[in-house]
């Protein structure tokens, strides 16, 4: 039946792609007609008014995406903050005597704590040089509070809303619907807490899913009242009462509590050209965070070959060959392998940025990485999420290095199958019907059900993967296999957690990682210079690789139409996965 839906699908994209070739040409020769990027000018008493309020990615081209107003359910989207870029040009503008301050726009960024603990350190390092961070948004969403709240005012129109009432997670479950539809789940794991298989056969967290759960968001919670309180000057103590009791939505006492300052657009533009020496008849000058970036750096440029190499390792990890927004071991091992060959890059940071997924390919690159380190020094830097298969990743560097609100471990391996005979049959009528050379000649190759024979098969095949994991954890971490396995079992930790028993060694951004990769590769400061790898695609090859992608043009067609079709598309996602899956639980939302 999916399959129905999707080549029909298929047919529609079809005959889409003659209008998308045809823009997508028009596009590109105006690009090439328009020639290189000019380098942008800042003027004397800018401001840098930095945007948070898109989806962040590690790593992004700084080009102008001239189809943002066309909206189109074919198109990735292309519009993404970088958060490398965001970094790099906070570093700038702290040292450029033309930025007197920054106009923060952070109302609601779609982003984890972890990267958002990066931008907001890097803000913090800014307003050292003695500069002004002032934030406005008409409203601030718990996130976008926790990263504004680092501002020396924090502007609220006084007819917004300030969301502040503590960190959740919400799981969705399908049990009910799977059985209304008579489809049968088969689940193979190891691990209590190995909880990515519960939302086929459960309608609620188990015990110890909630246990866990709890751990890791209280844990992420008190990292960031504390940094909240520190910067606001409110005790973490009345910053939960604040919280339990919804004050806060109110914003006169959001105001009254010291959290906000109560204002209108034009008020705080006027406190800004007071900041700049404007009088109130003159326009500010904003310079936009693309635009900065085209500027001449005024960081002077480190003379010599010597790199450290950024390795950037986001997204789920699919199998052998990734796609968009996702990992491929193919990919990674080849990017690996020529920084590992390249003479002039004398240390690798693995910039890691992934819930997991197949346990072959996370097997495959944790291979790579071994092999690497003994030829270079090789960092792990985790940003919101390393678990699972991520952690597999960074268990094989020389030094973990994550953010105390990294979401980490879930150490532990499952395989997951569906019986569809029963909904084939029953809600479709549909039968099926096999012949076989031998006794097991269909085994794991169609959505049947499995003997108790083959289910034992599995399920050894699983308990071998997860001694395989758990070993070479134990290896990488230097601890006895024993007390490895107790912190595994699929729990998720974070990473303050994970620094005190052992599965990280220390707690710190991307800055910290290049900091230790550095020293280990015996470089001094400011003899090197700082590579990202892989280079980040333009916006007319992000395009054209989506655009022509069928597969991620169908997903997006109907999951922008259909939302309801996301967890089916999920469980078609799910069949193709390579090996079995070392992967935390999906669908989760932290908010």
């Amino acid at each position: 039946m999916w399959q129905f839906v999707k080549y029909s699908l298929a047919t529609l994209v079809g005959i889409c792609l003659f209008f998308v070739f045809a823009l997508l040409l028009i596009v590109g020769v105006g690009a090439a007609m328009e020639g290189g990027e000019k380098e942008f000018e800042v003027k004397e008493q800018s401001i840098l008014r930095l945007d948070l309020n898109r989806p962040f990615v590690e790593n992004a081209s700084t080009e102008d995406n001239p189809l943002d107003d066309i909206p189109n359910p074919f198109f990735a989207n292309t519009d993404k903050l970088g958060l490398i870029q965001v970094l790099s040009a906070l570093e700038r503008a702290r040292v450029d005597s033309n930025i007197k301050g920054i106009y923060l726009d952070v109302s609601f960024p779609i982003a984890g704590y972890a990267k958002l603990t990066e931008v907001r350190n890097a803000l913090a390092k800014f307003k050292k040089s003695g500069k002004f961070v002032y934030a406005y948004a008409n409203s601030y969403s718990e996130k976008g509070y926790f990263v504004a709240s680092v501002a020396d005012v924090v502007y609220l129109n006084p007819a917004g809303l300030l969301d502040f009432n503590g960190v959740s997670v919400q799981y969705m479950f399908f049990k009910k619907a799977f059985d209304k539809l008579e489809i049968e789940p088969l689940v193979f794991r190891v691990g209590q807490f190995k909880s990515a298989v519960e939302p086929f056969i459960r309608e609620d967290m188990s015990p110890e899913n909630k246990m866990q759960t709890l751990s890791f968001i209280q844990s992420i919670n008190k990292d960031v009242f504390q940094k909240i309180s520190e910067s606001r000057g409110i005790s973490a103590a009345k910053l939960n009462t604040i919280a339990d009791s919804l004050q806060a939505f109110d914003p006169r006492n959001a105001e009254r509590l010291g959290m906000v300052k109560l204002g209108y657009l034009d008020e705080f533009e006027a406190k800004l050209k007071s900041l700049t020496g404007k009088k109130a008849s003159e326009e500010l000058k904003y310079v936009k965070l693309g635009d900065y970036l085209h500027a001449k750096n005024p960081i002077p440029t480190v003379e010599g070959n010597n790199k450290i190499a950024v390795l950037v390792a986001e997204g789920e990890i699919v199998g052998t060959q990734g796609g968009d927004g996702s990992i491929g071991s193919d990919d990674f091992v080849k990017e690996l392998k020529k920084l590992r060959e390249n003479k002039s890059v004398k240390a690798i940071v693995l910039r890691i940025d992934s819930p997991g997924g197949s346990s072959l390919a996370s097997d495959i690159m944790w291979r790579e990485i071994e092999l690497t380190k003994k030829v270079k020094p090789v960092i792990a830097s985790m940003s919101d999420y390393a678990a699972s298969g991520g952690y597999y990743m960074a268990m094989g560097t020389d030094v973990i290095v994550a953010q105390p609100t990294t979401i980490t471990g879930s150490i532990g391996i499952f395989a997951q199958w569906l019986n569809l005979d029963n909904f084939f049959k029953n809600k479709l009528g549909i039968t099926q019907d096999h012949v076989n050379t031998h006794a097991h000649s269909n085994f794991m190759t169609s959505a049947s059900s499995l003997t108790d024979f083959e289910k034992s098969v599995v399920q050894n095949m699983v308990n071998q993967g997860y001694l395989s994991f758990t070993s070479k954890a134990a290896q990488g971490r230097k601890m006895s296999l024993v007390k490895l396995q107790s912190l595994a079992g699929g729990r998720v930790w974070t990473g303050v957690q994970a620094k005190q028993i052992g599965l990280v060694d220390e707690l710190g951004g991307l800055d910290r990682a290049i900091e230790i990769a550095a020293d280990r590769a015996k470089l001094p400061p400011a003899s090197y210079k700082v590579a990202v790898y892989p280079k980040e695609k333009s916006f007319f090859d992000e395009l054209l690789s989506s655009a022509f992608s069928e597969s991620s043009m169908e997903s997006r067609f109907v999951q922008s139409n259909m939302p309801w079709t996301k967890s089916i598309w999920e469980l078609d996602r799910m069949k193709k996965r390579e090996g079995f899956l070392a992967l935390m639980p999906f669908m989760m939302e932290l908010e």
